[in-house]
């Protein structure tokens, strides 16, 4: 009967490597001697300190950045990190929010091609910023959104920029100010990023953009062209009472009234911000018979919608309706005509949001300006 041979143990001069090897190092002597991979512990700030030579309080002030240390020992301790593969331990705690400098980016639909410009900005200068930036959408839930704004003030975010229209709901708004407040007391700050102040009192940082105004000069030149009968296309309802909505509404309504045009409120109707909101919207429209020479959408995205339903009905743009949008998103210049719009300086406002949050000497109210891009889809219309 054979012998059942017991494995020898790893002599000690062939243990595993110390923690002070590059893993690639410490991974193959483990195999080597016999040692599984995994119960490999991974480096600390002591190991980094040792591997460096310097005590683990400077390593520590090397992570968060917030103490100046030597260039020379700075560089021992970022190449005693790679050597110790220490740096996925950092990005772990980056994202845990212990210790970390990041801000926190929340809108309400991650495909909005208008939100995903705003975001643009947001990152690359967070990023030139030394920030983390993390990205979370609501859905369009206003209780999502104070859900997220809570666990970023815990997370412990250097700011959490809100983008996009709020509610204009009292209940609302003032649990907005509570968290305002909230993460001011923490050392954060909550940034308004396409929407109004909450109040003189509220700390917050508002980067806006002249959002009436882009409406008002819209309808004006709609009515310049000659147009009476203009539709707007994405007004809120009692369910969805969102300031952009709001904003935009007013305007059009301001700049009939300054030309002395009656706006028929029959005109004004609700609809989603989207393609399936413009859509359905213009085909409700054509069904009812209502009359009208021209659509102003509520956003490019609706008048992507409402070209299409026009499209199908065979009516022609602009000869038989002309039709306007809002936020110069890149497919306006591509529509077929091109389509004339409300340009919205959406990279900057993300860049402004979060130079303005990190640096509270600077002013932290800003309005952005707007302005109309004319393309191919509004013509004259003959008035008799």
């Amino acid at each position: 009967m054979p012998r059942k041979l017991t494995p020898l143990k790893p002599a000690a001069h062939e243990a595993a490597p110390p923690k002070t090897a590059p893993k690639a190092a410490r991974e193959a002597a483990a195999r080597k001697s016999g040692v599984p991979v995994d119960d490999l512990e991974r480096a600390t700030i002591r190991d980094v300190a040792a591997r460096a030579g310097v005590s683990a309080s400077t390593v520590s002030r090397v992570l968060k950045g917030d103490y100046p240390v030597a260039q020379a020992t700075r560089a021992r301790v970022l190449r005693a990190m790679r050597e110790l593969d220490y740096v996925l331990n950092v990005h772990a705690r980056a994202l845990s929010g212990a210790g970390t400098k990041m801000v926190a980016f929340v809108l309400d639909d991650v495909t909005g091609p208008s939100f995903a410009y705003v975001a643009k900005g947001v990152e690359q200068q967070a990023t030139e910023e030394g920030r983390l930036c993390l990205v979370c959408a609501t859905h369009g839930d206003p209780a999502r959104e104070l859900a997220v704004v809570e666990a970023m003030r815990e997370q412990r975010a250097d700011a959490v920029i809100l983008v996009g229209g709020g509610s204009a709901d009292d209940a609302y708004r003032a649990r907005m100010s509570h968290f305002a407040h909230a993460l001011d007391k923490a050392g954060s700050r909550l940034v308004l990023c396409g929407r109004p102040p909450l109040g003189d009192d509220v700390p917050t940082t508002v980067v806006e953009y002249d959002n009436e105004a882009g409406a008002y000069a819209m309808t004006g030149h709609l009515l310049s062209r000659g147009h009476r009968r203009i539709v707007y296309l994405g007004a809120a309802t009692a369910d969805d009472q969102y300031t952009t909505k709001i904003d935009r509404v007013a305007g059009f309504r301001r700049a009939h009234e300054d030309h002395g045009v009656p706006c028929d409120p029959d005109l004004v109707l609700p609809a989603g911000f989207s393609r399936d909101g413009g859509y359905e919207g213009t085909r409700r429209l054509l069904a009812a018979g209502t009359e009208f020479t021209a659509i102003f959408a509520g956003t490019d995205m609706v008048a992507v919608g409402v070209l299409a339903a026009l499209r199908e009905a065979g009516l022609r743009v602009p000869e038989d309706v002309s039709v306007a949008g809002y936020d110069d998103i890149p497919l306006a210049a591509d529509l077929v005509p091109g389509l004339t719009t409300v340009h919205i300086p959406t990279e900057e406002l993300g860049r402004t949001a979060v130079r303005l949050a990190l640096d509270l000497g600077r002013p932290q109210h800003v309005i952005l300006g707007t302005h109309i891009v004319v393309r191919g889809s509004v013509g004259e219309r003959i008035v008799s």
